[in-house]
């Protein structure tokens, strides 16, 4: 598998990056080593993972373990220098530190419980999971209203911030740092800090991103051109829309869209499964199959023909469905099938 780095840092890492939000709520622990091992066969040593984890539902009880799972594996195979591990410290939510925002002093703490639950003495990418000003991700951008913030301590919060990431750096805690759910102004503005304290820079950014939820494609495609940073793309799938397990309409048993919020499931899939996108997927499954291709495979490799750096996240529930998002990699979309997703994306703007 391809080698790339992490905007202009010296973190080389896979082409494909692994996701592990399931592990240990959908995923128990030995099939997530398992995909690990599976993952690791194919060339792909890229995996993130974040401090909340697992999601679907987020859990007080659950918090961390997803890491946890992650540093047995690596204790268990001793595969630490064949692998880059990137997590993530949670935005304000009610969840953990009972909605208190992260600052400085926050993140020297969350990066040492980190280092302990992967039982490694470094991260290859230390992300802010969410910015605590507010993020129009999620599908808040339908009501996004940042007439409440303060540009100076927005400022004032970033270099305290920078300072503590800069001294773990330092101290060989981390090696890259990134951004997670941020927005374009938010972007620059991270990288105009650090430029003024000689802070490292942001190498990565990690935003929703698939054929279906395009938004990345005008400010923030600039502001990483220009800034060098590489997007980690997640729900490149459309949370299992551009599966085709929803095709006519069909609702498969135990699929996060079949289950509702009171079992402690998305049956919304997150705010993405309204008719609109539905439509949308549908048509995206079709194309995908006029010109032969999976549409699972079809909307990985679209990733990486955008005129950004892209590194795209793949998660599987199962096995099983690790093997099949494996076996379509490699693969070049031809130039008429890519036209066929930019006509589609015309006819099917901001779905949800």
């Amino acid at each position: 598998m391809k080698r790339v780095k992490l905007g202009g840092s010296d973190v080389e890492v896979s082409e494909i990056c692994l996701g592990t939000m399931t592990f240990g709520n959908q995923t128990p622990e030995a099939e997530a080593h398992r995909q690990m091992d599976i993952a690791l066969d194919a060339g792909m040593t890229f995996m993130d993972v974040a401090e909340m984890y697992p999601v679907n539902p987020v859990r007080r009880e659950t918090i961390g373990v997803s890491e946890q799972i992650i540093g047995n594996w690596l204790a268990r195979t001793g595969n630490r220098d064949r692998v880059e591990i990137a997590t993530k410290i949670t935005g304000p939510s009610q969840i953990l530190r009972d909605g208190r925002p992260y600052d400085g002093a926050t993140v020297r703490e969350c990066i040492d419980v980190s280092l302990a639950r992967l039982q490694t003495d470094r991260i290859d990418l230390y992300q802010l999971h969410w910015p605590v000003r507010g993020s129009w991700a999620f599908r808040q951008n339908w009501r996004y209203d940042p007439s409440g913030q303060d540009k100076a301590r927005t400022l004032d919060h970033m270099a305290d911030v920078l300072d503590a990431l800069h001294e773990a750096v330092r101290a060989g805690k981390l090696r890259a740092i990134g951004l997670s759910n941020e927005s374009a102004w938010g972007t620059a503005r991270w990288c105009d800090v650090a430029d003024r304290t000689g802070a490292p820079r942001m190498a990565a950014i990690q935003n929703e991103y698939s054929p279906l939820y395009r938004l990345f494609d005008t400010d923030l495609a600039e502001t990483v051109v220009n800034e060098d940073l590489t997007l980690l793309s997640y729900s490149t799938l459309a949370a299992g829309l551009l599966t085709g397990k929803y095709a006519g309409g069909a609702m498969p048993e135990g699929s996060r869209a079949s289950v509702d919020k009171a079992s402690g499931g998305q049956g919304n899939l997150g705010g993405r499964k309204t008719a609109a996108g539905m439509a949308a997927a549908q048509d995206y499954v079709d194309l995908a199959a006029e010109h032969g291709w999976d549409v699972v495979h079809m909307a990985t490799a679209w990733q990486l023909t955008r005129p950004f750096k892209v590194v795209p996240i793949i998660g599987a529930t199962t096995v099983p469905q690790l093997t099949h998002l494996i076996e379509g990699l490699g693969r070049e979309l031809p130039e008429e099938l890519v036209r066929g997703i930019d006509r589609l994306h015309r006819a099917h703007p901001l779905p949800y």
